[in-house]
């Protein structure tokens, strides 16, 4: 299987199986609800577990809660600490709600706070990173490498973090001293403070995946200063660190980056109260991972018939699928992990263990459930079932209208009828 690498700018080849396939994926800075976008790298990462798995791998998933920060500092101001737990809740409420399970390991900031100062004292030691009015800074100009994962030049990036304290403007925070209204702080070497937002991904992996994992996922945006920032103290500090860096195209909302900041978002608790996990699922499929995807109404819609389609395929006669079928859809699937080139291979089939089996993999196994009818609308199908047979047309479509306002279709088969949802 060949994944496209952020890092080398080229498709790399995973090692065979069973592997291990060790991954960590960012996930979400918790201070309200994510978005629709925000469930983007969850999805990819869940199916790519379960890909690999299928495929024979050892598979181990990490993905992150970030749960101190400086948004979630601005955001609740003296109470950050409850907001991040009822936040971290909602996230895992919300993406339960797609069906896909959990990652085998979802480690939260604060719980790894011993890990991220050994860490920082790593660097400290080794002149990597300096102390400065209780904060603790890391040099970029002593890591040479510094920049080759996003493309920025060191001697062109801007500060983004204003601070008397740096030697160098580039250099980036790894513990920064309790300010006025933080309401979370811990002991350090330093003196009392928290850790800056990149130093807790690199702990977080490596206290589950170790030194060097194979692969290492999150959004577009995350490239630079995130996981650039990740690489250089991670590597600075000898470790190997992530071999492959997936980077996850955004979701565009009417054309822009769906964002919170800027407030043009659809929380994935919504969309799954309109939509329905399904009707997410195949929307995401639609679209290469590493491409953007536009959400609008049009495009849900469009992915609502498409899991109307699968549904409509089970509620006929099952046909054997010509030999090699499922090679092609394994070849597109370790082409790149080409979703959209699945999708188009899944929508020839009539055979329904095979599809049964295809759609398990992007959690959609439900498309093939009979959906059973409540009995009051049973009654009201045979009702008209009967009226049509003394060509009493009128009740029949009296009896048919009240079946589709109760969200049904009355539909005629050789057998007598069949009731499908609307």
């Amino acid at each position: 299987m060949q994944l496209y690498d952020t890092l080398t700018r080229g498709r790399q080849e995973l090692p065979p199986a069973p592997g291990p396939i060790r991954m960590y994926t960012c996930g979400p800075t918790v201070y309200q609800r994510i978005h629709i976008g925000n469930a983007r790298p969850f999805v990819i990462s869940m199916w790519l577990r379960r890909w690999l798995a299928e495929r024979g791998y050892d598979v181990t998933l990490v993905e992150n809660i970030t749960d101190v920060n400086d948004k979630i500092y601005n955001a609740a101001p003296g109470h950050s600490a409850v907001l991040a737990a009822q936040a971290s809740q909602w996230y895992i409420e919300d993406t339960e709600g797609l069906g896909l399970g959990r990652p085998d390991h979802e480690p939260k900031a604060t719980e790894t706070i011993p890990e991220i100062v050994a860490l920082i004292e790593e660097l400290v030691r080794d002149g990597y990173a300096y102390e400065a009015g209780g904060d603790v800074y890391f040099r970029v100009a002593r890591f040479a490498d510094y920049g080759r994962l996003s493309g920025q030049r060191p001697d062109q990036l801007e500060d983004d973090d204003p601070s008397p304290f740096k030697e160098d403007p580039r250099d980036f925070a790894l513990w920064k001293a309790t300010k006025e209204g933080e309401d979370t702080s811990w002991d350090s070497p330093w003196g009392r403070g928290r850790p800056g937002w990149h130093i807790e991904c690199s702990a977080m992996a490596e206290k589950f995946l170790g030194p060097s994992f194979e692969i290492h996922l999150g959004g577009l945006d995350l490239v630079f200063p995130h996981h650039e920032n990740e690489r250089a103290q991670s590597q600075a500090a000898g470790r190997e660190f992530a071999r492959l860096w997936m980077h996850n195209g955004l979701l565009e909302f009417v054309g822009e980056k769906m964002s919170k900041s800027i407030g043009n978002v659809a929380s994935l608790h919504d969309v799954i109260e309109e939509w329905g996990p399904e009707t997410i699922l195949v929307f995401f499929l639609t679209a290469h991972w590493s491409k953007p995807i536009d959400f609008s109404d049009e495009t849900m819609a469009a992915a609502a018939a498409r899991v109307e389609g699968f549904r409509e395929v089970f509620r006929g006669p099952s046909e054997p699928a010509a030999a090699g079928e499922w090679e092609r859809f394994q070849a597109a699937l370790e082409d790149d992990f080409n979703t959209p080139e699945a999708l188009a291979v899944m929508h020839g089939w009539r055979d329904h263990e095979l599809l049964r089996r295809a759609l398990d993999i992007f959690g959609l196994a439900s498309l093939a459930e009979r959906q059973d009818a409540p009995p009051e609308i049973v009654e009201l199908a045979r009702q008209r079932q009967e009226a049509r047979a003394a060509r009493d047309f009128d009740e029949a479509d009296r009896l048919r209208a009240e079946i589709e306002a109760a969200g049904w279709e009355a539909r005629d088969a050789a057998d007598g009828f069949q009731l499908v949802p609307r």
